[in-house]
């Protein structure tokens, strides 16, 4: 361990983060000289929503990379159900069982964070959603989370170490407004300060009403509002918002648009999607719940073999041109005009495929209006 209590890359790529069992039974088995050959199926029985988005592969395959396993896998932002196998690993089981508890860390999490992106996307009915919430996580897994996010479909996230390609956002925090004489002072001072490119959205909830602050801030140049009053001050937020929108509007300023923050749920930018003209979203993202996949056994030495309540067999899933999803045994002829969604990503060791980043968050967002009522 280093300075801080988080775990290095090379203790993860090396196996040594593993359940403490996977390394109690390898031994056993090397002593008996036992060494199967296996497929193992990633899969979730169950999702916190109808749907979910498949993320976390590009980990995976950087943890695999070298080792004698074949890997085959949905895309990155592929949609998918539960029960549909998104990961297929094939090779020695001894040669990649340590790495079991690394491949679903990686998978749960991200297609947590990708999944609750997409839907909150989703409720904001074409409003922008910002990723506001790697501060509550660890900051060691900050790229993945804001990575994640940005699959799932947001537009733009908080944290500097989001990977290059990423759009930054975010607005000032009541810190920076506390640290000056006047709310006015500090609102100039940012108006003044910042680059050309920072859109000038000032937070207006400090010490005033909001519709007072929201009035001020436009005096000084603002372009937008930011309400991120707390939830124990707020009352009736739509009251609020709608307050705040017309005395911008009485006022003078009908293009200051108004942005929400602040515990928001996924609920709340239903809500508020029609009088709102952005959220940023923190925890509801961020802290979204884990995609429960586990990892089963469902062939040895090349036949069919799982525990019970799982499915033997290798399979592929499908989308047929209606929309269909069939999932099928590999021993069965594919369904005709359907579109095998697994593909090859490792052979034997070597990387034939690797995700791309935009191209995971392209896939979410074509899919998105055809699940808007699917929940």
């Amino acid at each position: 361990m280093g300075r801080f209590l988080m775990v290095g890359e090379d203790a993860i790529r090396d196996g040594e983060c593993t359940d403490v069992y996977f390394r109690r039974v390898t031994d056993a088995m090397e002593k008996d000289g036992v060494n199967p050959e296996v497929t193992m199926e990633v899969t979730a029985g169950t999702l916190p929503d109808p749907w979910g988005v498949f993320c976390g592969l590009s980990d995976v395959v950087e943890l695999l990379e070298g080792l004698p396993v074949d890997v085959d896998a949905m895309p990155e932002g592929s949609v998918f159900y539960p029960n549909e196998p998104v990961l297929r690993i094939s090779g020695r089981y001894r040669d990649f069982a340590a790495y079991e508890t690394a491949i679903l860390g990686f998978l749960c999490h991200a297609s947590g964070v990708a999944s609750a992106a997409a839907h909150i996307r989703l409720a904001a009915r074409g409003r922008p959603v910002y990723s506001f919430g790697s501060r509550r996580q660890h900051p060691a897994i900050a790229a993945m989370i804001e990575r994640a996010a940005w699959i799932g479909g947001v537009d733009g996230v908080s944290n500097t170490c989001a990977p290059e390609g990423i759009p930054l956002a975010g607005t000032m925090p009541h810190t920076f407004v506390m640290c000056y004489p006047g709310t006015e002072e500090a609102w100039c001072a940012f108006a003044r300060g910042a680059g050309p490119e920072v859109p000038r959205i000032m937070l207006a909830d400090t010490f005033a009403d909001e519709k007072v602050e929201a009035v001020r801030a436009a005096a000084c140049g603002a372009t937008a509002v930011r309400l991120d009053t707390p939830r124990s001050r707020r009352g009736d937020l739509r009251a609020i918002v709608e307050e705040v929108r017309w005395e911008l509007d009485i006022h003078g300023y009908p293009d200051v648009q108004i942005l929400l923050s602040g515990g928001l749920t996924r609920e709340d930018v239903a809500a508020y999607h029609d009088i709102a003209d952005a959220f940023g979203v923190g925890g509801a993202i961020a802290n979204a719940p884990v995609v429960d996949f586990a990892m089963d056994i469902v062939e040895m030495e090349g036949r069919p073999h799982a525990k019970r309540g799982k499915r033997s067999g290798a399979k592929q899933v499908y989308e047929m041109p209606d929309g269909r999803r069939i999932t099928l045994s590999l021993v069965v002829p594919p369904p005709e005009g359907g579109m095998p969604l697994l593909s090859r990503y490792i052979e034997r060791g070597a990387v034939v495929a690797r995700p791309n980043m935009d191209d995971a968050r392209e896939r979410v967002l074509s899919r998105l209006s055809s699940l808007a009522g699917e929940g």
